[in-house]
Protein backbone atom coordinates (compact mmCIF):
# COMPACT_ATOMS: atom_id res chain seq x y z
CA UNK A 1 0.00 0.00 0.00
CA UNK A 2 1.16 3.57 -1.09
CA UNK A 3 1.95 5.80 1.85
CA UNK A 4 0.29 9.62 1.31
CA UNK A 5 3.14 11.84 1.77
CA UNK A 6 2.64 15.01 4.32
CA UNK A 7 4.51 17.95 4.22
CA UNK A 8 4.94 19.02 8.08
CA UNK A 9 5.33 22.84 8.97
CA UNK A 10 8.87 23.26 9.68
CA UNK A 11 9.13 24.08 13.55
CA UNK A 12 10.80 27.61 12.90
CA UNK A 13 6.80 28.71 11.93
CA UNK A 14 5.09 26.43 14.76
CA UNK A 15 5.44 29.17 17.40
CA UNK A 16 3.42 32.19 17.22
CA UNK A 17 6.17 33.94 19.21
CA UNK A 18 8.69 33.78 16.91
CA UNK A 19 6.45 34.45 14.03
CA UNK A 20 5.50 37.60 15.54
CA UNK A 21 9.01 38.69 16.51
CA UNK A 22 9.50 38.07 12.23
CA UNK A 23 7.24 40.29 11.53
CA UNK A 24 8.24 43.11 14.25
CA UNK A 25 11.73 42.49 12.65
CA UNK A 26 10.86 43.41 8.86
CA UNK A 27 8.61 46.21 9.63
CA UNK A 28 11.20 47.41 12.05
CA UNK A 29 13.91 47.26 9.65
CA UNK A 30 11.18 48.50 6.86
CA UNK A 31 10.32 51.99 9.05
CA UNK A 32 14.42 52.75 9.87
CA UNK A 33 15.19 52.23 5.81
CA UNK A 34 12.37 54.44 5.29
CA UNK A 35 13.13 57.07 8.42
CA UNK A 36 17.17 56.98 7.31
CA UNK A 37 16.37 57.57 3.47
CA UNK A 38 13.45 60.33 4.19
CA UNK A 39 14.76 64.16 3.69
CA UNK A 40 11.94 65.16 6.58
CA UNK A 41 13.13 63.06 10.34
CA UNK A 42 11.34 65.70 12.33
CA UNK A 43 8.08 65.30 10.39
CA UNK A 44 6.02 62.60 9.44
CA UNK A 45 3.77 61.65 6.54
CA UNK A 46 0.97 59.58 6.90
CA UNK A 47 2.09 57.78 3.76
CA UNK A 48 5.65 57.49 1.72
CA UNK A 49 3.39 57.68 -1.33
CA UNK A 50 1.96 60.63 -1.25
CA UNK A 51 1.13 62.89 -4.62
CA UNK A 52 4.21 64.84 -5.56
CA UNK A 53 4.83 66.45 -8.37
CA UNK A 54 8.21 66.55 -10.50
CA UNK A 55 10.67 69.57 -10.55
CA UNK A 56 8.55 72.94 -11.62
CA UNK A 57 12.12 75.13 -13.40
CA UNK A 58 15.31 74.32 -14.80
CA UNK A 59 17.20 77.36 -14.20
CA UNK A 60 20.09 78.51 -16.27
CA UNK A 61 23.59 77.64 -15.11
CA UNK A 62 24.36 81.33 -15.21
CA UNK A 63 22.06 82.68 -12.62
CA UNK A 64 23.17 82.40 -9.40
CA UNK A 65 26.40 81.99 -8.07
CA UNK A 66 26.71 80.95 -4.85
CA UNK A 67 24.39 77.97 -4.76
CA UNK A 68 25.13 76.00 -1.62
CA UNK A 69 22.85 75.50 1.39
CA UNK A 70 23.75 76.12 4.92
CA UNK A 71 24.44 73.23 6.71
CA UNK A 72 22.39 72.25 9.44
CA UNK A 73 23.52 69.84 12.26
CA UNK A 74 19.97 69.11 13.63
CA UNK A 75 18.57 65.42 12.37
CA UNK A 76 15.65 65.24 14.45
CA UNK A 77 13.66 66.76 17.47
CA UNK A 78 11.68 65.72 20.59
CA UNK A 79 8.45 67.38 19.17
CA UNK A 80 7.92 65.82 15.16
CA UNK A 81 5.39 67.30 13.00
CA UNK A 82 2.29 64.41 11.84
CA UNK A 83 0.86 65.08 8.54
CA UNK A 84 -2.62 64.17 8.01
CA UNK A 85 -3.27 62.40 4.29
CA UNK A 86 -2.70 64.60 1.64
CA UNK A 87 -6.39 63.75 0.32
CA UNK A 88 -7.98 64.68 3.76
CA UNK A 89 -5.99 68.00 4.11
CA UNK A 90 -6.89 69.08 0.83
CA UNK A 91 -11.04 68.52 1.27
CA UNK A 92 -10.50 70.09 4.59
CA UNK A 93 -8.85 73.00 3.33
CA UNK A 94 -11.20 73.31 0.06
CA UNK A 95 -14.13 73.21 2.37
CA UNK A 96 -13.02 76.13 4.40
CA UNK A 97 -12.60 77.62 1.34
CA UNK A 98 -16.34 77.77 0.61
CA UNK A 99 -17.05 78.89 4.37
CA UNK A 100 -14.77 81.92 4.39
CA UNK A 101 -14.79 84.26 7.06
CA UNK A 102 -16.81 87.86 7.07
CA UNK A 103 -14.79 90.84 6.34
CA UNK A 104 -17.45 92.67 9.02
CA UNK A 105 -15.52 90.63 11.61
CA UNK A 106 -12.24 91.76 10.69
CA UNK A 107 -10.33 95.02 12.01
CA UNK A 108 -11.08 98.16 9.73
CA UNK A 109 -7.83 100.16 8.43
CA UNK A 110 -7.27 103.49 8.76
CA UNK A 111 -6.85 104.71 5.11
CA UNK A 112 -5.76 108.39 4.69
CA UNK A 113 -2.58 110.73 2.65
CA UNK A 114 0.11 110.44 4.76
CA UNK A 115 3.97 111.47 4.55
CA UNK A 116 4.88 107.92 5.50
CA UNK A 117 3.45 104.39 4.00
CA UNK A 118 2.39 103.65 7.57
CA UNK A 119 1.53 106.74 8.85
CA UNK A 120 4.95 107.97 11.14
CA UNK A 121 2.59 107.77 14.44
CA UNK A 122 4.24 108.62 18.34
CA UNK A 123 4.86 105.35 20.76
CA UNK A 124 2.13 106.78 22.47
CA UNK A 125 -0.23 106.80 19.39
CA UNK A 126 0.92 103.49 18.17
CA UNK A 127 0.23 101.84 21.79
CA UNK A 128 -3.08 103.48 22.28
CA UNK A 129 -4.27 100.62 19.01
CA UNK A 130 -2.75 97.67 21.34
CA UNK A 131 -6.33 97.25 23.55
CA UNK A 132 -8.95 96.41 20.85
CA UNK A 133 -12.27 96.77 22.71
CA UNK A 134 -13.90 98.38 19.60
CA UNK A 135 -14.24 97.00 16.12
CA UNK A 136 -15.22 100.27 14.55
CA UNK A 137 -11.94 101.87 15.56
CA UNK A 138 -9.39 101.96 12.89
CA UNK A 139 -6.23 100.74 12.82
CA UNK A 140 -3.02 101.94 11.01
CA UNK A 141 -1.85 99.55 8.58
CA UNK A 142 0.11 100.94 6.27
CA UNK A 143 -0.81 102.24 2.41
CA UNK A 144 -1.10 105.59 3.58
CA UNK A 145 1.08 105.98 0.51
CA UNK A 146 0.59 103.85 -2.32
CA UNK A 147 2.18 100.66 -2.96
CA UNK A 148 2.97 100.08 -6.85
CA UNK A 149 2.29 97.36 -8.54
CA UNK A 150 -0.27 97.00 -11.90
CA UNK A 151 -3.88 96.70 -11.84
CA UNK A 152 -3.89 93.29 -13.20
CA UNK A 153 -1.49 92.07 -10.32
CA UNK A 154 -3.77 93.56 -8.10
CA UNK A 155 -6.60 91.74 -9.14
CA UNK A 156 -4.62 88.64 -8.93
CA UNK A 157 -4.04 89.29 -5.44
CA UNK A 158 -7.64 89.84 -3.95
CA UNK A 159 -8.66 86.86 -6.62
CA UNK A 160 -6.42 84.76 -4.43
CA UNK A 161 -8.32 82.86 -1.70
CA UNK A 162 -7.73 79.72 0.87
CA UNK A 163 -3.52 79.99 0.66
CA UNK A 164 -1.21 82.06 -0.34
CA UNK A 165 2.54 81.41 0.08
CA UNK A 166 4.21 85.36 -0.28
CA UNK A 167 7.79 86.05 -0.77
CA UNK A 168 9.94 89.20 -2.07
CA UNK A 169 13.42 90.16 -3.65
CA UNK A 170 14.38 93.21 -3.00
CA UNK A 171 17.94 94.32 -4.57
CA UNK A 172 18.48 91.89 -6.29
CA UNK A 173 20.25 89.99 -3.46
CA UNK A 174 18.58 86.51 -3.50
CA UNK A 175 17.77 83.73 -5.97
CA UNK A 176 14.09 83.03 -6.39
CA UNK A 177 14.28 79.08 -5.69
CA UNK A 178 11.02 76.92 -6.40
CA UNK A 179 9.24 75.00 -4.03
CA UNK A 180 9.62 71.06 -3.74
CA UNK A 181 7.53 68.58 -2.56
CA UNK A 182 4.47 70.11 -3.89
CA UNK A 183 1.06 67.63 -4.04
CA UNK A 184 -0.49 67.40 -7.71
CA UNK A 185 -2.86 69.86 -6.67
CA UNK A 186 -1.38 72.05 -4.79
CA UNK A 187 -0.75 74.63 -7.86
CA UNK A 188 -4.79 74.95 -8.31
CA UNK A 189 -5.42 76.01 -4.33
CA UNK A 190 -2.57 77.51 -3.21
CA UNK A 191 -1.23 80.90 -4.51
CA UNK A 192 2.28 81.17 -5.26
CA UNK A 193 3.28 85.36 -4.98
CA UNK A 194 7.00 86.65 -5.29
CA UNK A 195 7.11 90.54 -5.51
CA UNK A 196 10.49 91.90 -6.86
CA UNK A 197 11.72 95.62 -7.28
CA UNK A 198 12.93 97.18 -10.76
CA UNK A 199 16.30 95.71 -9.73
CA UNK A 200 15.66 92.72 -9.33
CA UNK A 201 12.82 92.59 -12.26
CA UNK A 202 16.20 94.03 -14.68
CA UNK A 203 18.01 91.11 -13.29
CA UNK A 204 15.61 88.10 -13.86
CA UNK A 205 15.22 89.49 -17.48
CA UNK A 206 18.78 89.22 -18.24
CA UNK A 207 18.75 85.94 -17.70
CA UNK A 208 15.69 85.41 -19.59
CA UNK A 209 14.03 83.76 -17.03
CA UNK A 210 10.15 85.27 -17.03
CA UNK A 211 7.30 83.39 -18.55
CA UNK A 212 3.98 84.95 -19.93
CA UNK A 213 6.16 88.04 -20.62
CA UNK A 214 2.99 90.22 -21.28
CA UNK A 215 2.58 92.82 -19.29
CA UNK A 216 -0.65 91.30 -17.76
CA UNK A 217 0.73 88.53 -16.08
CA UNK A 218 4.97 86.53 -15.39
CA UNK A 219 5.67 83.67 -14.27
CA UNK A 220 8.92 81.75 -12.67
CA UNK A 221 8.15 78.21 -12.07
CA UNK A 222 5.00 78.08 -9.39
CA UNK A 223 5.99 81.85 -8.71
CA UNK A 224 3.95 84.54 -10.01
CA UNK A 225 5.98 87.89 -10.45
CA UNK A 226 5.02 91.18 -9.44
CA UNK A 227 7.04 93.94 -9.97
CA UNK A 228 6.70 96.33 -7.85
CA UNK A 229 7.82 99.41 -10.05
CA UNK A 230 8.28 103.63 -9.80
CA UNK A 231 8.77 105.28 -6.60
CA UNK A 232 8.91 102.57 -3.60
CA UNK A 233 7.15 103.69 -0.06
CA UNK A 234 11.07 103.58 1.83
CA UNK A 235 14.63 103.75 0.33
CA UNK A 236 15.79 101.32 2.22
CA UNK A 237 15.08 97.46 0.32
CA UNK A 238 14.89 95.75 3.77
CA UNK A 239 11.79 98.31 5.23
CA UNK A 240 10.07 97.71 1.82
CA UNK A 241 10.02 93.54 2.06
CA UNK A 242 8.72 94.26 5.45
CA UNK A 243 5.15 95.66 3.44
CA UNK A 244 4.35 91.84 1.94
CA UNK A 245 6.04 90.31 4.78
CA UNK A 246 3.79 91.46 7.73
CA UNK A 247 1.10 92.70 5.91
CA UNK A 248 -0.27 89.97 3.69
CA UNK A 249 -3.32 90.37 4.86
CA UNK A 250 -4.36 93.62 3.34
CA UNK A 251 -2.35 92.65 -0.24
CA UNK A 252 -4.19 89.62 -0.08
CA UNK A 253 -7.78 90.61 1.46
CA UNK A 254 -9.69 87.40 0.42
CA UNK A 255 -7.12 84.77 1.59
CA UNK A 256 -7.55 83.08 4.82
CA UNK A 257 -4.12 81.06 5.50
CA UNK A 258 -0.66 82.31 4.03
CA UNK A 259 2.88 81.69 3.90
CA UNK A 260 5.95 83.80 4.15
CA UNK A 261 9.17 82.59 3.43
CA UNK A 262 12.30 84.63 2.93
CA UNK A 263 13.75 84.58 -0.39
CA UNK A 264 16.85 82.90 1.33
CA UNK A 265 14.69 79.79 1.73
CA UNK A 266 13.78 77.20 -0.24
CA UNK A 267 10.23 75.76 0.88
CA UNK A 268 10.76 71.69 1.34
CA UNK A 269 6.68 70.81 2.52
CA UNK A 270 3.61 70.84 0.50
CA UNK A 271 2.43 73.92 2.03
CA UNK A 272 -1.46 72.61 2.51
CA UNK A 273 0.53 70.12 4.87
CA UNK A 274 2.15 72.85 7.15
CA UNK A 275 -1.06 74.97 7.06
CA UNK A 276 -2.99 72.25 8.12
CA UNK A 277 -0.41 70.59 10.74
CA UNK A 278 1.06 73.90 12.32
CA UNK A 279 -1.99 76.37 12.26
CA UNK A 280 -5.44 74.67 11.63
CA UNK A 281 -4.76 71.30 14.17
CA UNK A 282 -3.00 73.44 16.85
CA UNK A 283 -6.26 76.25 16.32
CA UNK A 284 -3.35 79.37 16.58
CA UNK A 285 -3.40 82.56 14.77
CA UNK A 286 0.22 82.29 13.48
CA UNK A 287 2.78 79.33 13.59
CA UNK A 288 6.64 80.34 13.85
CA UNK A 289 9.92 78.66 14.85
CA UNK A 290 11.47 79.94 18.01
CA UNK A 291 14.93 81.07 17.46
CA UNK A 292 17.91 78.39 17.63
CA UNK A 293 20.01 80.28 19.98
CA UNK A 294 17.96 83.93 22.13
CA UNK A 295 14.95 83.98 24.35
CA UNK A 296 14.71 87.47 25.65
CA UNK A 297 14.60 90.00 23.24
CA UNK A 298 17.71 92.12 24.67
CA UNK A 299 19.92 89.63 23.67
CA UNK A 300 18.70 89.57 20.28
CA UNK A 301 19.24 93.40 20.19
CA UNK A 302 23.02 93.00 21.56
CA UNK A 303 23.40 90.29 18.45
CA UNK A 304 21.95 92.64 16.29
CA UNK A 305 24.32 95.39 16.97
CA UNK A 306 27.36 93.03 17.85
CA UNK A 307 26.96 91.71 13.79
CA UNK A 308 26.34 94.75 12.48
CA UNK A 309 22.82 93.41 11.14
CA UNK A 310 21.42 97.07 11.37
CA UNK A 311 23.95 99.70 11.12
CA UNK A 312 22.09 102.32 13.23
CA UNK A 313 22.79 101.43 16.84
CA UNK A 314 21.21 104.84 18.00
CA UNK A 315 17.76 103.66 16.63
CA UNK A 316 18.83 99.86 18.62
CA UNK A 317 19.66 101.62 21.63
CA UNK A 318 16.14 104.04 21.87
CA UNK A 319 13.78 101.51 20.56
CA UNK A 320 14.81 99.03 23.58
CA UNK A 321 15.20 101.82 25.52
CA UNK A 322 11.50 103.06 24.66
CA UNK A 323 10.35 98.90 24.81
CA UNK A 324 11.81 98.39 28.86
CA UNK A 325 10.10 102.06 29.51
CA UNK A 326 6.59 101.19 28.35
CA UNK A 327 6.59 97.52 30.39
CA UNK A 328 8.72 94.98 28.39
CA UNK A 329 9.87 91.83 30.05
CA UNK A 330 12.34 89.23 29.67
CA UNK A 331 10.65 86.00 28.98
CA UNK A 332 9.97 84.07 32.10
CA UNK A 333 7.72 80.86 32.46
CA UNK A 334 5.15 83.22 33.37
CA UNK A 335 5.01 84.39 29.69
CA UNK A 336 3.74 81.07 28.81
CA UNK A 337 2.18 79.57 26.35
CA UNK A 338 4.89 81.65 24.67
CA UNK A 339 8.16 79.79 25.00
CA UNK A 340 10.53 82.12 24.18
CA UNK A 341 10.46 85.50 22.86
CA UNK A 342 12.75 85.57 20.10
CA UNK A 343 11.76 84.12 16.93
CA UNK A 344 12.96 82.90 13.69
CA UNK A 345 10.66 85.24 11.57
CA UNK A 346 12.17 83.40 8.03
CA UNK A 347 9.03 81.63 7.75
CA UNK A 348 6.00 82.46 9.44
CA UNK A 349 2.25 81.00 8.89
CA UNK A 350 -0.58 82.62 9.82
CA UNK A 351 -4.57 81.56 9.95
CA UNK A 352 -6.03 85.53 8.69
CA UNK A 353 -8.32 87.13 11.37
CA UNK A 354 -8.92 89.13 14.15
CA UNK A 355 -5.69 88.22 16.14
CA UNK A 356 -3.40 87.87 13.31
CA UNK A 357 -4.33 90.53 11.94
CA UNK A 358 -3.89 92.91 14.18
CA UNK A 359 -0.94 91.94 15.54
CA UNK A 360 0.58 91.92 11.38
CA UNK A 361 -0.62 95.93 11.98
CA UNK A 362 0.56 96.95 15.48
CA UNK A 363 4.39 95.18 14.50
CA UNK A 364 4.52 97.09 11.34
CA UNK A 365 3.99 99.79 12.75
CA UNK A 366 7.16 99.20 15.11
CA UNK A 367 9.04 98.66 12.47
CA UNK A 368 8.57 102.16 10.65
CA UNK A 369 8.85 103.60 13.58
CA UNK A 370 12.65 102.00 14.37
CA UNK A 371 14.16 99.62 12.08
CA UNK A 372 12.65 96.16 9.78
CA UNK A 373 14.65 94.14 12.82
CA UNK A 374 11.13 92.25 13.57
CA UNK A 375 12.59 90.34 15.87
CA UNK A 376 12.85 92.81 18.29
CA UNK A 377 9.65 94.52 18.43
CA UNK A 378 7.97 90.73 18.01
CA UNK A 379 7.02 90.08 21.62
CA UNK A 380 6.77 93.68 22.88
CA UNK A 381 3.51 93.87 20.57
CA UNK A 382 2.72 90.16 21.91
CA UNK A 383 2.62 90.58 25.42
CA UNK A 384 1.23 94.11 25.19
CA UNK A 385 -1.43 93.64 22.74
CA UNK A 386 -4.98 92.48 23.25
CA UNK A 387 -7.36 90.30 22.06
CA UNK A 388 -3.81 87.82 23.05
CA UNK A 389 -2.69 86.02 20.03
CA UNK A 390 -2.58 82.25 19.72
CA UNK A 391 1.10 81.21 18.78
CA UNK A 392 2.60 77.91 17.91
CA UNK A 393 5.99 78.57 18.15
CA UNK A 394 7.60 74.78 16.92
CA UNK A 395 11.26 73.39 17.56
CA UNK A 396 13.93 75.13 15.45
CA UNK A 397 14.37 71.53 14.24
CA UNK A 398 11.09 71.68 12.48
CA UNK A 399 12.07 74.79 10.98
CA UNK A 400 15.08 73.20 9.16
CA UNK A 401 13.39 69.93 7.81
CA UNK A 402 10.65 72.73 6.62
CA UNK A 403 12.87 74.52 4.21
CA UNK A 404 16.40 75.01 3.33
CA UNK A 405 18.48 77.83 4.17
CA UNK A 406 20.83 79.59 1.54
CA UNK A 407 23.23 82.38 1.83
CA UNK A 408 22.46 85.03 -0.54
CA UNK A 409 23.10 84.58 -3.80
CA UNK A 410 22.99 87.02 -6.41
CA UNK A 411 26.42 89.51 -6.79
CA UNK A 412 25.71 92.68 -6.84
CA UNK A 413 27.35 94.88 -9.43
CA UNK A 414 27.90 98.46 -9.00
CA UNK A 415 25.50 100.68 -7.20
CA UNK A 416 22.09 100.10 -8.62
CA UNK A 417 18.75 100.98 -7.55
CA UNK A 418 18.28 97.77 -5.32
CA UNK A 419 21.19 99.17 -2.84
CA UNK A 420 20.10 100.66 0.68
CA UNK A 421 21.82 103.93 0.81
CA UNK A 422 22.72 102.67 4.17
CA UNK A 423 25.58 100.45 2.75
CA UNK A 424 28.59 100.53 3.84
CA UNK A 425 28.10 102.97 6.89
CA UNK A 426 30.24 102.13 9.52
CA UNK A 427 29.22 100.75 12.58
CA UNK A 428 30.03 102.43 15.80
CA UNK A 429 29.67 99.73 18.23
CA UNK A 430 28.43 99.82 22.00
CA UNK A 431 30.89 99.58 25.49
CA UNK A 432 27.45 100.75 27.82
CA UNK A 433 25.26 98.17 29.97
CA UNK A 434 23.06 97.78 27.34
CA UNK A 435 25.80 97.03 24.95
CA UNK A 436 24.40 99.07 22.55
CA UNK A 437 25.15 102.69 23.97
CA UNK A 438 28.30 104.41 23.22
CA UNK A 439 30.31 104.98 26.54
CA UNK A 440 29.28 108.55 27.97
CA UNK A 441 27.91 109.89 30.88
CA UNK A 442 24.13 110.28 28.62
CA UNK A 443 23.74 106.74 27.39
CA UNK A 444 24.63 105.35 31.18
CA UNK A 445 21.87 107.46 32.45
CA UNK A 446 19.34 106.21 29.63
CA UNK A 447 20.84 102.81 29.74
CA UNK A 448 19.34 102.05 33.27
CA UNK A 449 16.04 102.50 31.80
CA UNK A 450 16.89 98.93 30.87
CA UNK A 451 18.63 97.87 34.02
CA UNK A 452 15.32 96.00 35.23
CA UNK A 453 14.99 93.97 32.47
CA UNK A 454 18.38 93.11 32.59
CA UNK A 455 18.61 92.27 36.03
CA UNK A 456 15.36 90.17 35.61
CA UNK A 457 17.22 88.76 32.54
CA UNK A 458 20.46 87.60 34.16
CA UNK A 459 18.73 86.23 37.09
CA UNK A 460 16.43 83.80 35.14
CA UNK A 461 19.65 82.58 32.74
CA UNK A 462 21.13 82.00 36.10
CA UNK A 463 18.34 80.44 37.53
CA UNK A 464 17.50 77.97 34.14
CA UNK A 465 21.42 77.01 34.59
CA UNK A 466 21.05 76.11 38.21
Amino acid sequence: MRMKKTFATPLLFQSKLVCFSLVYLFTTLFLALYSSLSSTKCMFRSSPFDPIQTSLFSYPTTYGEHKYAIPTVRSSCNSPVFFSDYWVVLKEIEDLMQNSFSSSSLPKYMSRNGNSFGGNFSIQERMSYYNHVDDEVEVPCGFMKEFPVSNHDRIAMESCKGVVVVSAVFGDHDKIRQPKGLGSKTLETVCFFMFVDEHTYKGLNSHNLLTNTAEQEQNLGAWRIVRVFGELPYTNPAINGVIPKHLVHRLFPNSQFSIWLDAKLQLMVDPLLLIHSLVITENVDMAISKHPFFIHTLEEAMATARWKKWWDIDSLKNQMETYCENGMKPWSHKKQPYPSDVPDTALILRKHGVGNNLYSCLLFNELEAFNPRDQLAFAFVRDQMSPKLKMNMFEVEVFEQIAIEYRHTIKRVGGGSGQSKNVGLKTKMATSSLNLLPHNETSNRNGRKCEKYLLEMWGEVSHELN
